[in-house]
């Protein structure tokens, strides 16, 4: 009896023995394909991870490209900056000497135009005062009667001067025959004029 009784335990031992392992053993399953399906989960997610890590990789190295450009064009433009001021600056020169020159001619042509002109209106002067001495000459000559006439022109040109003066000198002997008269447009142009005249006979009082 007392064996029976061992055996009935051992055998009831035995059998709850087995269930617990088979149940411990199904919930080792399960947790071992719930772990599996984690690791599968884990190694989707570390693949989507590794595939956005290269795709952020690739947009890293594309923007450091664009980086690298865009400071090349801006140290380019920097440069053409610079050369574009440097040339600013040298036709800025270039048209500030231009112009000082241009002054300097406009301020030597207006002193050679004041010069023409002074020599002009001594001209003028002295065509005006050549021809009433002619006239008054030739009617004085008209009246006492001449054998020649003789007119001589000197001209004398020194150097030349920024500004001149008109200066008329005139001078004769009427009774002799002979006039002369002088003008000068300057120190640097003189001229003079001298009409001699013999006569050939002379008129008396009776004729």
């Amino acid at each position: 009896e007392v064996k029976a009784q061992y055996e009935e335990m051992a055998k009831c031992s035995r059998a709850e023995a087995e269930a617990w392992y088979q149940t411990k053993f199904e919930t080792l399953q399960a947790q071992a394909g719930k772990h599996g399906d984690d690791l599968r989960n884990t190694r989707n997610e570390i693949s989507e991870m590794n595939r956005a890590i290269q795709r952020l990789q690739a947009e890293i190295d594309n923007i450091k490209n664009q980086r690298a450009k865009l400071e090349a064009a801006i140290a380019e433009a920097e440069e053409r900056g610079e050369l574009a001021l440097k040339d600013a600056r040298a036709k800025q020169e270039e048209l500030e000497a231009a112009l000082q020159r241009a002054k300097q001619d406009m301020a030597r042509q207006l002193r050679e135009y004041q010069e023409l002109m002074s020599v002009k209106l001594a001209l003028d002067i002295e065509i005006a005062t050549y021809r009433k001495l002619l006239e008054g000459e030739e009617s004085r000559l008209a009246g006492d009667g001449v054998g020649a006439v003789n007119i001589s022109v000197m001209n004398s040109t020194g150097g030349s001067s920024s500004g001149g003066g008109i200066g008329l000198t005139l001078g004769g002997t009427m009774g002799s025959n002979a006039l002369s008269f002088s003008s000068s447009a300057g120190p640097g142009l003189l001229k003079a004029y001298s009409i001699r005249t013999a006569s050939a006979s002379r008129r008396s009082a009776r004729d």
